[in-house]
């Protein structure tokens, strides 16, 4: 791979930073939760460069780095079914979530690498809390259940997962000259679009299930 200087610089800095971020988060007692909020401000503006001439803002890339960690997670989730003796109907779901939401971080993660942006990988969910995202002790909750009380904590946790990315892409366009970008624009009304029935689908099937 070919050495670039001024992207070397940039990681540099944003490792330094979260460095940084970490040691005054310690210092002041600050949560997990106050430092992985730290940690997606430590990604934001103070360490985007825009080219000039460029159309996409550095909302768009906000937007693009943060729904990597929030469709990790969702993936995360979705892995969880087999083990937890989810039913037939949800295990189809959550290999749909699976495979579909794989495919987009690749696309964002190229968008990113493309606009000599820092893209991050799929261990982003761990330290990166975004709108919907699950919090440790919701985790924990539904890696503790089983069978159809899977199948109730998944959708119900699910449901609120995609209700938060839904909140993303609407900051995403409240956010001045943001999603005008052809890449970002068309992704972004894609999960609309997409988890938007989900959310219609997964309501359907919570409904169903038996009462115990």
């Amino acid at each position: 791979m070919r050495n670039n200087p001024a992207l070397n610089g940039r990681l540099m800095s944003l490792a330094a930073s979260r460095l940084t971020a970490l040691a005054a988060c310690v210092a002041v007692g600050l949560t997990i939760p106050d430092l992985a909020a730290a940690q997606h401000s430590m990604a934001g503006s103070r360490h985007i460069t825009i080219p000039d001439g460029a159309i996409y803002t550095v909302a768009d890339v906000e937007f693009m780095q943060g729904m990597i960690a929030h469709h990790a997670q969702a993936i995360h989730m979705s892995r969880m079914a087999e083990a937890h003796g989810a039913s037939p109907r949800l295990l189809r779901l959550a290999t749909k979530i699976d495979q579909s939401q794989v495919a987009e971080i690749r696309i964002m993660q190229q968008w990113l690498r493309h606009n000599e942006q820092f893209a991050p990988d799929t261990s982003s969910w761990r330290t990166m809390m975004m709108p919907g995202m699950l919090s440790e002790e919701q985790l924990r909750s539904l890696d503790a259940a089983n069978g159809v009380k899977f199948d109730r904590a998944f959708l119900t946790l699910m449901i609120q997962h995609h209700e938060g990315a839904l909140q993303m892409v609407k900051d995403l366009f409240a956010s001045p000259r943001a999603g005008q970008e052809v890449d970002v624009n068309v992704f972004a009304n894609d999960v609309v679009s997409v988890q938007t029935a989900e959310i219609g689908a997964m309501r359907q099937m919570l409904s169903q299930l038996p009462e115990k």
